[in-house]
């Protein structure tokens, strides 16, 4: 009987190259060429149901084509490094590798234009200008008035702000999960790493129910929007907002305490 494997291909052979690259019985180096291409087909389609994730957190002008280029070179990378002697399964270990790669990918594009990039920065002052003054967080219209930008200018602002901080958390819970992964090649200082993710998780901890919810199914259980308005029974717009008073409360108490350390 024919078994799918989460990437959506079917998989009957025990002989089945993949199944000896994850049982350890061969290195990718003693794979045949055949062999190797097969095996990058059958992981291929991950590839690119990860691509399509991280597209719908990013803006319009980021090629899901450039994100799955790089999730390839990823998924090779994790291919040459894997070690079953750790314990780690392939698709566990080739997920983060290519996650990684994308992010690293997105990084080195980055996609702001330097007049978004001071927009954000002015958006940024005025909301800590604004919620010291208040005590509550800064309102569209607040903003508009503040910076004397228009109201599609902070719309563009904020969207590009609220991109940057999930970028930011994703690349922190890759390395949270990468972290835990590492081949015998790439060590690192596990008390100092440890330290950093004990201070998100306790930050985490005091934000709101809905928020500490949002996150979790937004960044854990990797649901989008839609799927996450419907999970706690609100609208796309309200998990948006959750989502966004999040991120913000956690960026900002994480520089109040920690940055001068």
């Amino acid at each position: 009987m024919a078994i799918l494997n989460s990437s959506g291909r079917s998989s009957s052979s025990k002989n089945d190259p993949w199944r000896e690259l994850e049982a350890g019985a061969k290195s990718w180096d003693d794979f045949s060429p055949r062999d190797r291409e097969d095996i990058v087909r059958f992981y291929a389609p991950k590839i690119r149901i990860l691509a399509l994730r991280l597209k719908a957190k990013l803006p319009h002008s980021v090629e899901l084509n450039e994100l799955i280029s790089a999730g390839s070179l990823g998924l090779l990378d994790a291919l040459g490094k894997f070690n079953p002697g750790l314990g780690i399964k392939f698709e566990t270990y080739s997920e983060n590798r290519i996650k990684g790669a994308m992010l690293d990918e997105l990084r080195r594009m980055d996609w702001f234009s330097r007049g978004l990039r001071q927009k954000v920065k002015v958006l940024e002052d005025a909301q800590r200008h604004i919620e010291h003054e208040t005590g509550a967080p800064a309102t569209p219209e607040q903003l508009q008035e503040h910076t004397g930008m228009s109201e599609k200018e902070v719309q563009q602002g904020l969207e590009a702000l609220h991109n940057q901080m999930c970028l930011s958390l994703d690349s922190f819970h890759e390395n949270v999960i990468g972290r835990k992964n590492m081949t015998e090649d790439e060590p690192f200082q596990s008390t100092a790493f440890q330290e950093i993710v004990d201070k998100v998780a306790n930050l985490i901890e005091e934000l709101t129910p809905r928020e500490k919810l949002v996150i979790s199914l937004y960044y854990g259980e990797e649901l989008n929007m839609k799927e996450t308005a419907e999970v706690m029974d609100i609208t796309e717009g309200r998990v948006s907002q959750l989502h966004s008073q999040a991120l913000i409360k956690l960026r900002k108490t994480f520089r109040a305490r920690y940055e001068s350390e």
